[in-house]
C-alpha cells in the first residue's frame, strides 16, 4: 500500500480482516474504550466488535487490538507512548470538534455518509485558531502547572463547563450514589 492510501483492511497473524474505517466507528471504539462500566476485557470486546464486522473469525484478540490500535494512531506503532494529559474527550468536545473540522474539510463531517478515519484525524490535526485550540490550550497550561494569561483567565471564568473536563463516573461510585439516595429516602 503506497503512503497515499487509506487502508480499510489490517493484517492479523498474516490475514487480512476488514477495518471499520468510517471516523464514527472509532470514535465509538474510543468511547468503549473509556468507557468505566466495562472491565478493561469488556471495552477490548466492544473494541474489536465495533472495527471488525467478522470479529469471531480474528485469530488472535491481542494481535487485532494491537492491528487496531495502530490504526486508530493512523498506522503509527505506539511502542514508546508517553503518559501525555488528557486534553480532549471526543464525546464532551464533541460539539466544537466537529465545526472546527468542518472548516478544515470545508464540508460537515457529521453529514457526510463516509469520511476515513485518517482524513478525519488529519483535519483535526489541522486545526487552528478558534474556540476548541483555546479550550485545549487552557487545558494544556492548566495540565503543566503554567501561567495563564489575563484573556486566558476570564475565558476561563466564563467557560469553566467547556474546559473542565468530566471524569465518568464509575460503577462503584454510581453504586455508592444510588445507596445514599436510597438512605435519605431519595
Amino acid at each position: 500500500m503506497s503512503a497515499w492510501e487509506l487502508p480499510t483492511t489490517v493484517d492479523v497473524c498474516g490475514q487480512t480482516f476488514a477495518i471499520r474505517s468510517d471516523f464514527r466507528a472509532v470514535l465509538d471504539a474510543l468511547a468503549a474504550l473509556a468507557d468505566p462500566e466495562l472491565s478493561q476485557q469488556e471495552q477490548y470486546l466492544a473494541c474489536l466488535e465495533i472495527m471488525y464486522p467478522d470479529w469471531q473469525a480474528l485469530p488472535d484478540a491481542n494481535a487485532a487490538l494491537r492491528a487496531a490500535f495502530t490504526f486508530i494512531s493512523a498506522g503509527q506503532e505506539n511502542s514508546s507512548a508517553k503518559h501525555l494529559p488528557r486534553l480532549v474527550d471526543w464525546e464532551q468536545d464533541a460539539g466544537m470538534i466537529a465545526p472546527a473540522v468542518d472548516k478544515v474539510l470545508g464540508y460537515s463531517c457529521r453529514r457526510c455518509e463516509y469520511l476515513h478515519w485518517w482524513e478525519f484525524l488529519g483535519a483535526f490535526q489541522g486545526i487552528g485558531d478558534g474556540l476548541f485550540a483555546q479550550v485545549v490550550n487552557i487545558r494544556n497550561k492548566r495540565a503543566k502547572g503554567k501561567k495563564l494569561e489575563k484573556s486566558e483567565l476570564e475565558f476561563a471564568r466564563e467557560n469553566e463547563k467547556l474546559i473542565k473536563l468530566r471524569t465518568p463516573e464509575s460503577a462503584e461510585d454510581k453504586a455508592e450514589k444510588q445507596r445514599l439516595l436510597a438512605l435519605l429516602g431519595g
